[in-house]
């Protein structure tokens, strides 16, 4: 499956123990990830990781292509509310889209771990089919 992944700045360091501790379900799937996220993430994993623009370089634009193709299965964007961001916009976008498109999202660590415990379970195996 592949899996996106986005981290706002109060939130990278996050998102790395998250990748750590569920590096084994992780690297069986392949992952995309807005810049600074993906290479925080492939330095503390060791994990391979498709890389974007920076999210406020257009990043977040380049994921909601991928989701608007059906390229992405599940997307755990890990968000900072209570710092406005310039590029809010696109954040929303992406939201609407997994909605549009059915892709589980999680914007926070509790539903993160659900999300990938049920990948790790096959729950998820529904969107090979919904993309066929």
């Amino acid at each position: 499956m592949n899996i996106a992944m986005i981290a706002h700045d109060a939130k990278k360091k996050l998102m790395q123990n998250f990748c750590i501790a569920y590096r084994g379900i992780l690297c069986k799937h392949t992952m995309y990830a807005t810049g600074t996220t993906g290479r925080l993430i492939e330095e503390v994993t060791n994990l391979t990781v498709h890389k974007y623009l920076a999210g406020h370089l257009g990043g977040t634009q380049q994921l909601g292509s991928q989701i608007e193709h059906n390229q992405i299965d599940m997307v755990i964007f890990l968000r900072d509310p209570l710092t406005p961001k310039s590029h809010e916009p696109d954040v929303n976008n992406v939201f609407q889209l997994c909605d549009k498109h059915n892709i589980p999202l999680a914007t926070n660590l509790a539903t993160a771990e659900l999300l990938v415990k049920a990948l790790e379970r096959g729950d998820l195996d529904w969107r090979e089919l919904f993309k066929s």
